[in-house]
């Protein structure tokens, strides 16, 4: 659908973790092009072209600029038929979103970069008291998420047998918990999940360790 995607990316942003995710399961070649927030790139002017709000990722796909992870990729689920990242019937849509939103729209804002630094500013606190802020809202949140693979929908991933964009967040999450040391070891059905996707070479290849060196 027109000239190669670019994807405007942080190697550790979990929003962009997701993205690339979704990209590699629909077998897209696409450009990468690195946003280093520890050097505030994102608030440049170039960037704030892109994306007026200074996040990533940002998508240059189809003669658009595309921003927030879970709008692209349902954007790519709706234009790729057969790409299954939200199922066809509304009450499981409206599962998966919530799922999905579980993540991206409660823990992941408590927990993002800016939101810990300007925390850590008010408060004067410690790289302590940062691990500390992550752990608990990573370890409650996931909690939160484990009671909600509770349901029937439940299959060998978030919904049902095919990985979706629940999954899409749930990894890169994960990867969080593991990096600030949250107490994530009890939540079996989220262990599960997750040990499957790791094995999927399109999540495999998203990891961030994997693009480090490029992003």
């Amino acid at each position: 659908m027109g000239a190669k995607a670019i994807l405007y990316d942080y190697w550790r942003s979990s929003a962009s973790y997701r993205v690339r995710i979704a990209l590699n399961l629909l077998g897209l070649e696409y450009e990468t092009v690195p946003v280093n927030l520890l050097n505030d790139e994102h608030k440049g002017l170039d960037h704030l072209c892109r994306n007026p709000q200074g996040l990533v990722p940002a998508l240059a796909m189809d003669g658009h600029m595309m921003t927030q992870s879970l709008a692209i990729i349902e954007y790519l689920d709706e234009i790729y038929p057969d790409a299954g990242f939200l199922p066809p019937d509304p009450i499981a849509r409206q599962r998966v979103r919530a799922l999905s939103y579980a993540i991206a729209m409660e823990i992941h804002p408590v927990c993002n970069l800016g939101t810990v630094s300007h925390v850590m500013q008010l408060t004067g606190g410690t790289d302590e008291t940062r691990s500390a802020w992550m752990r608990k809202f990573i370890s409650e949140g996931l909690g939160a998420f484990e009671t909600m693979l509770d349901h029937p929908g439940t299959g060998k991933f978030c919904h049902g047998n095919k990985p979706g964009m629940a999954d899409f967040c749930l990894v890169p999450q994960v990867y969080n918990a593991r990096r600030w040391g949250a107490e994530i070891g009890h939540l079996a059905r989220i262990k599960a999940i997750v040990a499957r996707c790791e094995a999927i070479d399109a999540f495999a290849a998203a990891h961030p360790d994997k693009v480090k060196q490029t992003v």
